[in-house]
């Protein structure tokens, strides 16, 4: 089957009422959260794993990209209007969306914004529909040893790229990493690391672990910082919210360039959001007829950054689903949904859950639609959730928290290392230890010690067999890239601020 007989299958699913209403419900919720300071999509969905346990894998996960999506599309409106972006993606935005709306012109931002969103979000879903099967054909010739070196990369690719340090990242790997090996041995049957306890024979629950670190960590350490965060002066949004011909002509060409850095950028094992953001809104300002502009309201620096942003986001699930690597927070929260199924993503995700994966696929190009719809008419809306009490917030979150992990398996353990994990998430985010390699660590250890066992076996003990196939050494050697060239570009970067 074709990709485009395929996607038009997928449709047939995305557009199923049940299936539209999960997606319908994504994108409201995601655009809440990316409104909301401090609350991203990657606690969302946090979350709402236990539900995994209830709701269909095709319907969670299009719900899933909804909240994704949509918070890339609502971090605009609290940029442009508070200047206070509700994802760290937003922040380019944030520079000159809200010098426009001291201008009176909140409704242009908050249009190009939108518009630029669809237009990117939908020239990223079209580059994942028509590249995303060839990365997979590429993939099925792994091995064991291919398998395992892929993992490395992954391991090393989150443990570099999320977080200001890489020491703290490495650091919160080997912690998941040990974490995973708890349970049974699966060559052997040997428990390990289980200390007694019969609940543990089974390993740590990833949706346990996963809410409590972002979750009720992330909640604990908003109370601990004790203060309502100081969101500044909300501008009225008055007038036209349409943009004018010429606000058009501006705006059109950095929405195509945003594209075009954002989802190459966000599909690389080391990409994320942030970059191709910084990159589009530099460019803009060195191709634009008005460089005079910038810094006090030049419509092309909303334009740009913002498409990149959802761009990025399309971008990000093409290495999440044809090869398990997920490369930010929200990936790796998602990986540990497709683990609570039993689904094991790669290359063979296209073959043995095809009808999910296409459903998941077309409902990002409705995704979209909807969430052009329900951004522009709820800004009002969106502003007035501000004003939510901070604790209630909080207490909100840890109470969603508990009652999902207790009801997800009626075990009172569960809620127990739900608070554990809840203390160690605070922890991590007290001394700015990312949490997304954990997770990915305790996913990815026993796929990794399955692999690399396989891969010994094959070999008959020959360590070299992952540096000797063409394919595990040139992973393998992009492992060591990342590892390395991060700490001499930032020796090259000082150097030349000396």
């Amino acid at each position: 089957m074709s990709s485009v007989d395929a996607l038009l299958a997928g449709f047939g699913n995305a557009l199923q009422p049940a299936t539209l209403m999960w997606g319908f419900a994504g994108c409201f919720v995601g655009t809440l959260v990316g409104v909301l300071p401090g609350i991203g999509p990657a606690l969302t969905i946090a979350l709402l794993l236990p539900l995994t346990y209830h709701v269909p894998a095709t319907s969670m996960f299009v719900m899933f990209a909804g909240i994704y999506y949509g918070a890339a599309y609502g971090g605009s409106t609290t940029s442009i209007l508070i200047k206070t972006p509700g994802e760290a993606s937003s922040m380019m935005t944030a520079l000159e969306g809200h010098k426009m709306a001291r201008q009176g012109r909140a409704g242009q931002a908050l249009a190009t914004a939108a518009i630029g969103s669809f237009v990117a979000g939908t020239i990223g879903t079209v580059a994942l529909t028509f590249f995303a099967p060839m990365v997979v054909e590429a993939a099925l010739a792994f091995g064991p040893a291919e398998y395992f070196s892929l993992m490395v990369l992954s391991l090393v690719a989150v443990s570099a790229v999320l977080g200001n340090s890489m020491l703290r990242g490495l650091l919160a790997l080997a912690v998941g990493l040990l974490l995973g090996l708890v349970g049974l041995d699966l060559q052997t049957g040997q428990p390990r690391f289980t200390f007694g306890q019969a609940q543990l024979l089974d390993g740590i629950e990833v949706t346990v672990a996963a809410v409590g670190l972002f979750a009720v960590g992330e909640a604990l350490y908003l109370a601990w910082q004790g203060r309502e965060a100081k969101t500044g002066e909300v501008l009225k949004v008055s007038g036209s919210l349409w943009m004018s011909r010429q606000d058009w002509a501006r705006s059109w060409k950095p929405w195509l360039r945003g594209s075009l850095f954002g989802f190459p950028i966000g599909a690389l094992p080391a990409g994320g959001a942030e970059l191709p953001t910084l990159l589009s809104y530099y460019t803009e300002k060195k191709l634009s007829s008005h460089p005079e502009e910038f810094g006090h309201g030049a419509i092309e620096g909303v334009a740009g950054p913002e498409a990149a942003n959802n761009a990025a986001a399309a971008g990000v699930l093409m290495p999440l689903l044809t090869l398990g690597i997920p490369t930010s927070a929200t990936a790796a929260i998602m990986l540990s949904a497709f683990e609570g199924y039993g689904i094991q993503t790669g290359p063979q995700l296209f073959a043995s859950q095809s009808s999910l994966v296409w459903t998941l696929i077309a409902s990002l190009f409705i995704g979209n639609v909807i969430l052009l719809v329900l951004n522009l008419p709820l800004v009002g809306l969106w502003v007035k959730l501000l004003k939510i009490p901070p604790p209630w917030l909080y207490a909100g979150i840890i109470v969603v928290s508990t009652a999902g992990v207790y009801g997800a398996g009626n075990s009172v353990f569960n809620v127990g290392l739900l608070y554990a994990f809840g203390l160690v998430g605070y922890a991590m985010r007290r001394f700015d230890f990312p949490a997304a390699p954990l997770i990915v660590g305790l996913i990815l250890a026993p796929m990794a010690e399955q692999s690399m066992r396989q891969a010994l076996t094959i070999s008959m003990g020959d360590w070299s067999t992952f540096v000797t196939r063409p394919l595990s050494g040139a992973i393998l050697a992009v492992a060591a890239l990342l590892l390395i060239a991060p700490p001499l570009w930032r020796a090259g970067w000082r150097k030349r601020a000396a």
